[in-house]
């Protein structure tokens, strides 16, 4: 039986842990399409999460479905990301001045402080455009927060430490959403990116990876062949998690309290050794 001590170290661990959140994409693209968002919000809360990731490719009406999940979100204190899935830069490095837009708008309709989008084919033409894009940031007040994706343009190490250091050239912070898994699918290290990238780190998409023949698949990340916990420990140990791996069972609300009581679990159980080895 634990002593007072360690009970009261680790319910403190787990008062400081960092917030839960899930990705509305972790329930399934059809039956996130079928049920609508805010269904999918509403369950996540009710199993325990502090948060969602509302995305952008599963609105079926952002118009309709936007103002409803922010009401939800403001009578229940869900906290809200929006995610965009479109690029910030074209492909011939020119900024998408109108997918910026798009996303500011609805992310302000959405009622969500942080927006998360990929850099696309930002590069050596773009860096002259940081400066608009810190002026459309500015006048939003909403905070950006860059996604390794998994294409190699806006997801390899590489790739993002030359974004990175172009922004602060100009005295400009940029955050990240430093997605576990999406580093496999590139061939890339997620222990030396996470190394490289940590000071960026505003928010981690916790993703376990397999890999089955011919390509990379999400898992849980209790079942994941990655050393995602030598990962957790090398980022910020304040910033949310999202779950963004498959939550899918006949009990389903059930099914995701798990999961978060269980990455809750991990980040306590983290934040308690950090306190006790610091």
């Amino acid at each position: 039986m634990p002593t007072t001590d360690t009970t009261d170290d680790f319910a403190a661990a787990t008062a400081s842990a960092p917030p839960i959140l899930i990705s509305l994409t972790a329930f399934g693209a059809a039956e996130v399409r079928r049920h609508g968002q805010l269904w999918f919000a509403r369950l996540s809360h009710e199993a325990g999460a502090d948060g969602v990731e509302v995305r952008s490719e599963l609105l079926a009406d952002a118009g309709a479905e936007l103002p409803t999940i922010a009401r939800y979100a403001r009578d229940s204190g869900l906290r809200l990301v929006y995610s965009s899935a479109e690029p910030l830069w074209r492909a011939d490095a020119a900024l998408d001045a109108d997918a910026l837009a798009r996303a500011l708008d609805a992310a302000r309709s959405l009622g969500a402080p942080r927006l998360k989008m990929a850099i696309g084919g930002f590069g050596a033409a773009s860096h002259g455009t940081l400066a608009a894009l810190r002026e459309r940031l500015q006048d939003a007040g909403i905070e950006l927060v860059i996604e390794n994706d998994q294409t190699p343009s806006a997801g390899t190490l590489p790739a993002l430490q030359e974004f990175f250091a172009a922004a602060s050239s100009q005295g400009f912070f940029i955050g990240m959403t430093f997605d576990m898994g999406n580093w496999h699918w590139l061939g890339e290290c997620p222990l030396q990116a996470a190394a490289a990238l940590a000071p960026q780190v505003r928010y981690v998409h916790c993703k376990g990876v397999q890999r089955q023949p011919q390509r990379w698949v999400a898992v849980p990340l209790l079942e994941s062949s990655a050393p995602w916990r030598a990962v957790l420990r090398a980022l910020p140990a304040s910033v949310p998690w999202a779950i963004e791996y498959p939550l899918a069972g006949e009990d389903l609300p059930a099914v995701t309290r798990r999961e978060i009581d269980q990455l809750r679990g991990v980040a306590a159980a983290m934040a308690s050794r950090a306190r006790l080895h610091p």
